[in-house]
């Protein structure tokens, strides 16, 4: 089963927040999928790859594009894969169907949102009574991670 690591956002917001987690995967070769709610997140997320720092940006495609297969980071509104990746981002609060699929799985949650807090409280159980290495790890105040609880 893959490893799920759950980042709970508190200083900067999942559009500052995700390229970094992003740029690590590429620098480890490995290829994600990052899974939205909706059409308009995916077009901020897209627009985040692009635009978070003036001197690089991530390579990626999104839904419904060509070529997606080829892209080392695919961002979706769908249960989909055409990327072959291994790291699974999952924005939208659901419990992911099939987490054989991946080796990684981040799942990112708006920690200033009581109902996001409490849903991932509960995906933290079903991961964990299914098994699976489940990691905390929570956003510090300059916007760095640590880990709290595995």
């Amino acid at each position: 089963m893959a490893e799920i690591q759950f980042y709970h956002l508190l200083t900067t917001p999942l559009e500052r927040a995700l390229p970094k987690l992003m740029e690590k995967a590429l620098e480890s070769g490995m290829r994600s999928v990052v899974r939205v709610d909706s059409e308009t997140l995916m077009h901020q997320l897209n627009d985040a790859l692009w635009t978070y720092d003036e001197h690089s940006f991530l390579p990626h495609g999104i839904m419904d594009s060509p070529h997606a297969w080829q892209q080392p980071i695919h961002i979706t509104c769908r249960d989909e894969n055409p990327n072959g990746a291994k790291v699974l981002v999952v924005t939208d609060g659901s419990q992911v169907a099939q987490p054989d699929d991946y080796s990684k799985i981040l799942d990112m949650f708006d920690g200033h949102d009581p109902a996001c807090v409490a849903n991932a409280r509960t995906r933290w159980k079903q991961y964990q009574d299914a098994g699976a290495a489940v990691t905390y790890i929570k956003q510090q105040s300059g916007g760095g991670w640590k880990k709290m609880a595995s």
